[in-house]
């Protein structure tokens, strides 16, 4: 992280931090909350374990650098931590309490396929946060009339391949579903999506359709690990019927995924 030493150091972080949103990269920022005398100091980490900043102490920084991995992996957006908990080794660390928290891009929904299901996905992913994009090749299936929150990125498609590379960039915060009305446009999107190390890739359709669009990637030679990545049928069983219960159903494991949840139901304790 290359730092401009004529600006504050409130400055260069803000940019590094705008830099790494910017390249889809994932960091956390670490802030002294007591027991020390730097109480506010703030230490970023990246995925590298590059730092910027530090917390008052050399030691500490290195030990917090590696600890960053584990809280990252955690999916938790914020986290109090004594530093005696993950090192108990560090002289001073039954007084100090540190603030983690999580920098990641604003998640993303690339919906392949607008008609019912595809639309209906759209629309609820758009409400529940994520940036979204729709695409189809039929220019009236992706009409502003049919979708008047314009925070919806409405796409048509001259071929979805390209189109669908384009939506998706370095996959970095990025969830797509493919949806479309067949085998052939399912084929050309995943085409598309295994190339990128996409967070989230679904296929609607029945087992019998999804293994045939994963047994022609395969033949393509798409590697097994990409291939078991890929969500098909998409979504959780929720006993979906509707457009709209399908869409709920898709974007309810999206955001497990996101999250680190499990999917089941909270409940299920009380029925053992």
């Amino acid at each position: 992280m290359e730092e401009k030493r004529d600006q504050p150091p409130s400055q260069r972080m803000l940019k590094v931090i705008n830099d790494l949103l910017d390249s889809g990269s994932i960091a956390a920022v670490v802030t002294v909350l007591a027991g020390m005398e730097t109480i506010g100091s703030k230490l970023l980490v990246d995925e590298t374990e590059t730092l910027m900043g530090s917390l008052g102490d050399t030691g500490l920084d290195s030990l917090v650098s590696r600890y960053v991995q584990h809280f990252l992996n955690t999916r938790e957006e914020t986290r109090m931590i004594a530093v005696k908990e993950f090192a108990p080794e560090f002289s001073a660390a039954s007084d100090i309490v540190l603030l983690f928290e999580r920098l990641q891009p604003a998640p993303r929904l690339v919906v392949c396929g607008a008609g019912h299901v595809g639309a209906a996905l759209a629309k609820l992913g758009s409400f529940v946060g994520y940036h979204t994009t729709l695409i189809d090749d039929r220019p009236q299936f992706v009409n502003r009339d049919h979708f008047p929150d314009e925070t919806i990125k409405l796409v048509v498609a001259a071929d979805w391949a390209t189109a669908v590379r384009e939506a998706i960039g370095n996959g970095r915060g990025v969830a797509v579903a493919v949806v479309t009305r067949g085998h052939n446009e399912d084929e050309e999107c995943m085409k598309a999506v295994v190339e990128v190390a996409v967070d989230y890739v679904g296929l609607i359709g029945s087992k019998r359709r999804t293994n045939i669009v994963i047994d022609n990637l395969r033949q393509t030679g798409v590697a097994e690990e990409q291939l078991r990545n890929i969500r098909a049928p998409i979504g959780l069983d929720i006993g979906a019927v509707s457009p709209e219960e399908v869409a709920l159903a898709i974007i309810a494991e999206i955001v497990a995924e996101r999250r680190g949840g499990k999917g089941g139901s909270l409940s299920a304790w009380r029925r053992r």
